[in-house]
């Protein structure tokens, strides 16, 4: 679809949801006002008919809106359904005027049909049923008092307070209970007119062959998706302050802080530690701050998740998206705090060892967003993401190399492997050589000789020089790779696999209710709750009939 296409569908559409006096406003977060609760309602209605999908499923659109606003809705989403499509939702207490623009009407009642037809028709139908609607009240009202048991819980209640006065009515539902009405409506409806006409209707289209409902998606390339993602995902980091700004607003402070306490280190006996040390925190604790972003990209989470279900773009589009778009502000993060610690704290002089530090830091920094990444796939709540994240880097610090030498490190387990899975101890261990090697210190008496660094780095921080600094950024670049792919594994395994456990234990459950094992075999082997995607890629390539 060409461009000057795409732009006129997206203002009609802005348009058709009354959006078009906050079409240049922001939707807002937990520091900017942003747009009203209504006006989002209204855009997430407006993203999904924006594809002009033949079925659209709507889960109480008008909720938390006002009358004007839920009539306005409800009237854009009758308008969809003239144009050829299907609109289906669920209602949250529509009033007189939203109700009467219903076309079908589908009322249940504990998983039963009380009634499926015209919308028009249902007042006549509870009149017939013997529960006709009393004067001055809304019919959507009195049908779900009619169904709806709540309503003897509350009258109990207020019978039990003394609060409801028992006045005559002339209202069948003041002298039966709901339940008793309800039994009386389903059996009245399986006897009507309506319910036969369904059936009819049903047995009509069952006759039908074909092939099954074309999910659609988007039929952009990989390249247009990623593109488009990387643009949007790179807009909203940068509006958002509390993603980056604030991060580097923080890594600022801390390391000037940082270059303060070890402000021009030099090489002196003291400063072999105090070198180890600087390192250690830089690598650690610095980079442990980056999992303030969590709360952040569990957002874009929750809109990844709507937008894969609609079959927008691809989990691999996404992944290289946010990657390229948080590219900028990590570099300029780690670039901006990393140049005022090295140069204040006078590492290791030479550009080569400049640009080791600030590579070393940019490769940390990315591996803990990766890692948060494939967390939030796993963990959605950013509260109990943000424990486990600092629990795992907590563990990885542990085996870094610092707090216990590697050769003291319990190998079973700690050493081996733990300690190797660490990105803490690849990123010391290229540190200590790319600021060590080559520079000779004093001794402790200054009758002994200077000390090389090749001899702290193997007796002091006990570093295999067999293995180059660039072999351990390598790693730290690696391991990005890593975690990004088992980002994507969990979730393709969210998608295919956690269906598959809820179908079988929802089976389960109704198999020990019912106390006996279920024999009726769905079809076409839908027992075995697969994937939507896997149920239309069999069903795809079978035959059609027309």
């Amino acid at each position: 679809m060409p461009w000057e296409e795409k732009r006129a569908l997206i203002e009609s559409t802005i348009i058709e949801m009354g959006l078009q006096d906050c079409a240049d406003t922001v939707i807002g977060n937990w520091h900017l006002r942003g747009i009203s609760g209504g006006e989002k309602r209204r855009v997430s209605i407006a993203i999904e008919i924006l594809m002009r999908p033949r079925l659209l499923f709507l889960d109480e659109p008008t909720s938390g809106l006002d009358s004007a606003s839920a009539f306005f809705v409800t009237q854009t989403l009758r308008a969809l359904s003239r144009d050829g499509r299907t609109v289906i939702a669920s209602i949250h207490q529509p009033s007189s005027e939203v109700f009467e623009l219903f076309d079908q009407l589908y009322l249940l009642s504990g998983g039963k049909t009380v009634y499926f037809g015209q919308a028009s028709e249902a007042y006549e139908f509870f009149a017939q049923a013997g529960f006709p609607c009393p004067a001055l009240r809304n019919p959507s009202d009195h049908f779900l008092r009619c169904i709806n048991s709540d309503f003897d819980k509350v009258k109990a209640t207020l019978k039990g307070s003394m609060k409801l006065r028992f006045e005559s009515s002339d209202d069948p539902l003041e002298r039966i209970t709901t339940a008793e009405a309800m039994r009386t409506l389903i059996d009245f409806y399986r006897s009507s007119q309506h319910c036969y006409a369904a059936l009819e209707k049903v047995e009509e289209i069952s006759k039908y062959k074909g092939t099954v409902l074309d999910l659609g998606g988007s039929q952009a390339s990989f390249f247009m998706q990623a593109f488009t993602l990387t643009k949007r995902s790179f807009i909203n980091m940068s509006r958002d302050f509390g993603y980056y700004w604030l991060r580097l607003v923080i890594y600022v402070v801390v390391t000037i802080c940082i270059g303060t306490i070890y402000l021009n280190v030099g090489t002196g006996y003291n400063s072999i530690l105090a070198r180890g040390s600087c390192a250690s925190f830089v690598f650690g604790f610095v980079t442990f701050m980056s999992i303030g972003g969590f709360p952040s990209f569990a957002e874009d989470m929750k809109v990844f998740h709507r937008e894969r279900l609609n079959g927008h773009y691809g989990v691999g589009s996404f992944v290289i998206s946010n990657t390229i778009s948080a590219m900028p502000f990590l570099l300029l993060i780690t670039f901006l705090s990393g140049t005022i610690c090295y140069f204040m704290v006078r590492l290791h002089p030479g550009f080569e060892h400049y640009l080791f530090f600030v590579l070393c830091l940019y490769a940390s920094v990315t591996v803990v967003e990766s890692l948060m990444m494939a967390i939030a796939s796993v963990v959605p709540n950013f509260l109990m993401g943000i424990i486990i994240g600092a629990g795992i880097q907590g563990i990885f610090m542990l085996v870094s190399g610092y707090f216990r030498l590697p050769n003291d490190i319990p190998k079973p387990f700690w050493r081996y492997p733990m300690s190797y899975i660490s990105f803490h101890f690849w990123a010391l261990q290229g540190q200590y050589q790319n600021d060590l090697l080559g520079l000779s210190f004093d001794n402790q008496s200054p009758l002994l000789p200077k000390l090389p660094g090749e001899y702290i780095l193997k007796v002091v921080f006990q570093i295999d020089l067999n293995r180059s600094k660039w072999v351990d950024l390598s790693v730290l670049f690696g391991m990005i790779v890593i975690y990004r792919l088992i980002f994507i594994i969990m979730i393709k395994i969210n998608e295919d696999v956690t269906p598959w456990i809820r179908g079988y234990i929802a089976r389960r459950r109704m198999q020990q209710k019912n106390g006996i094992v279920n024999t009726t075999v769905a079809p076409d082997g839908l027992t075995q709750s697969p994937s939507l995607r896997s149920y239309v890629a069999n069903h795809s390539t079978r035959p059609s009939r027309r």
